[in-house]
């Protein structure tokens, strides 16, 4: 059973990493979030918007508990691109309400033990279960995976990093 510190550590520890990836777009207007600074696709508007269908997916499964959902691939184009009608401030102010719809579930949920099913994919056909508390690291792992991504590509953009906007 976790207790209130173990959830208030997950909420601080995620929030710690939110607050990277916040530090690699800080000043960024919407321009520059969609202009590509590498040899990738990856923007830093699309990594934004990633990450907050990336978090809302994965807390909805946690709250829906649907043994019977299946991921729709087509729902992932796009995924990695900052639509047109998006800004930079709309999807803060969208990741910042999710974060906090995160923080409550983690708060009120009865045991981060509990198995929950994850949708199924073209890759994964079978029916794979995870704790909660395992689902909430993998939103974790990937905030972190993507913040060193944007990192590289805000250096790439105008010499900024994490390092030198801390101050």
């Amino acid at each position: 059973m976790a207790t209130e510190q173990e959830r208030e550590d997950l909420i601080a520890v995620l929030d710690q990493q939110r607050e990277l990836f916040l530090i690699a777009v800080r000043g960024i207007n919407d321009e520059q979030a969609r202009q590509r600074t590498t040899v990738s696709e990856l923007t830093l508007g699309g990594l934004l918007h990633h990450l907050v269908s990336c978090e809302r997916h994965w807390v909805s499964v946690i709250k829906e508990r649907d043994e019977t959902a299946e991921q729709d691939i087509s729902a992932f184009e796009g995924e990695y691109t900052m639509g047109p009608d998006e800004t930079v401030a709309g999807l803060l102010a969208a990741w910042e309400e999710t974060a906090a719809d995160t923080a409550n579930l983690i708060r009120t949920e009865e045991s981060l033990d509990t198995s929950i099913p994850t949708p199924t994919t073209p890759w994964t056909p079978e029916r794979v279960w995870w704790s909660v508390r395992f689902t909430l690291l993998h939103i974790l792992r990937e905030i972190s995976h993507h913040s060193g991504h944007a990192d590289i590509l805000r250096e790439a953009l105008d010499g900024a990093n994490t390092t030198y906007q801390r101050a």
